[in-house]
């Protein structure tokens, strides 16, 4: 990982978007920051889209995706897409169809039974009741688990032919093709009718956890908050730069790289 003063300008000037993880990428402490806050704002002034993906559930993303300066949240994985329309209203949008949806929800209330009962210590995340496309374990939340039950929880659900990632927090699991950079490609389709991996290098991502490995492996401009280093030994790829800063403030400083660079091509 390149400290992000390595970023070249040139790419920077280059850029159309931001993707952007959510937990300990814009939040810290669990709430978003003023800084990374008015970053998203910034970048939104300055004429770039924002938008995040996260593996949080689209019930806990809504007041965030009316309330923030923000294109849309893409949540569970890639699964479900919150867009506002004005008006503090929102249009959701999802990948599968409702008899899909349902099907695999009762499905994966089963599996999550079964895990909370046989592997000790396994506990759903609070924001269950807000998931409709997947399901959560806490690992670093309210909850403290091992190396070895988080890995566990993963084998469990892969087990059951679920695709499971590890958040900073949550141990994920859905049935579906999808995952972040499929949500990405897809939001970039539906709102702006344009092919993202035609045009990868003009949009950076910034994470910070081992769920966001496939977002670092294919944007050449991916980004580690600071506390991604928690991770890095887990990590099947790693970001190309890495700010100073954690969380919020790494994000922001993400976010002064990008206009820095803008205001310095607009003169």
């Amino acid at each position: 990982m390149q400290p992000l003063a390595d970023w070249p300008l040139e790419a920077r000037q280059g850029l159309v978007g931001v993707f952007t993880d959510i937990d300990d990428t814009l939040t810290t402490e669990g709430a978003i920051t003023a800084d990374a806050l008015e970053a998203m704002a910034a970048l939104k002034a300055a004429g770039l889209h924002v938008v995040a993906v996260t593996g949080r559930p689209v019930g806990w993303s809504e007041p965030f995706a009316a309330a923030w300066p923000i294109d849309a949240i893409v949540a569970e994985n890639g699964a479900v897409a919150l867009v506002p329309v004005g008006d503090g209203r929102l249009e959701k949008r999802y990948q599968q169809d409702s008899a899909t949806r349902e099907r695999n929800f009762a499905r994966m209330q089963a599996v999550l039974d079964r895990i909370e009962k046989t592997i000790p210590g396994a506990r759903r995340a609070t924001d269950s009741a807000g998931r409709e496309c997947d399901i959560a374990i806490d690992h670093s939340e309210f909850t403290r688990l091992s190396d070895e039950t988080i890995a566990e929880v993963a084998a469990a659900m892969r087990d059951d032919g679920m695709h499971a990632t590890v958040s900073s927090i949550h141990i994920n699991g859905w049935y579906g093709d999808h995952n972040k950079l499929a949500g990405a490609r897809w939001i970039v389709r539906e709102l702006w009718d344009r092919r993202l991996d035609d045009e990868m290098d003009l949009w950076a991502y910034v994470g910070d956890s081992t769920n966001d490995a496939l977002m670092f492996e294919h944007f050449a401009h991916s980004i580690g908050v600071a506390n991604v280093r928690r991770f890095e030994g887990a990590l099947s790829h790693l970001p190309r730069y890495v700010s100073k800063h954690e969380r919020g403030a790494g994000f922001a400083e993400a976010a002064a790289a990008v206009l820095s660079a803008r205001s310095l091509s607009a003169r």
